[in-house]
């Protein structure tokens, strides 16, 4: 019977161990560091230099600005995918191809693709060749050194999170339901509103908060993508520690982001709580 009991004990000594070795060892570093001077005295003066300056507000605007974009954009077009693969696609084999299609670019390095992207859309990349030879534009659209430039990038790295979010919540979803609400007498839009979309609402919040999590603490894309002219949090983080040396203004940006981050999560995650969501 003890054997029983500490069995789960056992199991899960290793997780946590590696958890709080790697995880809460290192948050509890930069906390005490952002808290510190360089006397080891404690101190808000990070903080302050982080909150009083309007740089700061900018950078952090432009953060999140460019996260909250790319969550809205993935769920605008993954959502469409997702219904694709679940209740289009018939053919198992062809649906397989293309969740393959759609996983296999995640096993690629972020800097790999990134520079793809830097070719794409540069003054003479594919896509600006693409636009004039249909007429669309008269001259080449400068995409790198933009936040748009920087939101393709990102969607196109983050999406499958929230097709694979969205696919699973949606193959959970009894048809009948959709067809009980038809027979009811409800519209096209109305049962997708009130039946479909409530009932996949949690797998669009999973997937949401994926991508955003990703989205706002993202370095590679946004460093390459941006050619240096947009600053967003991590590379200004980045630089601190690996530039200058300043551990405690660096961890004082760190924890500004991660508060801030955790209390977005945590605002999302109450849209799937709110009564009669789910209905």
């Amino acid at each position: 019977m003890n054997r029983l009991a500490t069995a789960p004990v056992l199991m899960l000594a290793a997780p946590i161990a590696f958890f709080a070795a790697f995880f809460l060892a290192p948050l509890a570093v930069v906390l005490i560091a952002s808290f510190t001077g360089e006397h080891a005295a404690w101190t808000l003066a990070s903080y302050v230099r982080v909150l009083a300056d309007h740089y700061h507000w900018e950078v952090i605007l432009v953060t999140f600005r460019i996260a909250c974009l790319t969550t809205l954009a993935c769920l605008v077009l993954g959502y469409p995918l997702a219904w694709y693969l679940v209740r289009i696609v018939r053919w198992a084999a062809w649906r397989r191809v293309c969740v393959i299609l759609l996983v296999v670019p995640m096993f690629t390095s972020n800097i790999v693709r990134s520079f793809g992207w830097m070719v794409l859309l540069g003054r003479n990349g594919l896509v600006n060749q693409a636009l004039l030879d249909v007429g669309l534009v008269a001259r080449p659209v400068r995409f790198l050194g933009t936040e748009l430039g920087i939101l393709v990038g990102m969607v196109y790295v983050l999406l499958p999170f929230v097709v694979l979010a969205v696919g699973n919540a949606l193959a959970r979803v009894d048809p009948a339901y959709e067809q009980a609400s038809a027979d009811l007498g409800a519209s096209p839009a109305s049962t997708f509103l009130h039946v479909t979309f409530a009932l996949t609402l949690p797998g669009v919040v999973a997937g949401a908060i994926m991508v955003f999590t990703l989205a706002v603490s993202a370095y590679v894309t946004p460093a390459l993508l941006s050619g240096g002219r947009i600053t967003v949090l991590s590379m200004l983080i980045f630089q601190q520690y690996s530039s200058t040396f300043d551990f405690h203004y660096g961890g004082a940006l760190s924890i500004v982001l991660l508060v801030f981050t955790l209390a977005m999560v945590a605002l999302a995650s109450r849209v799937g709580e709110i009564p009669g969501s789910a209905r």
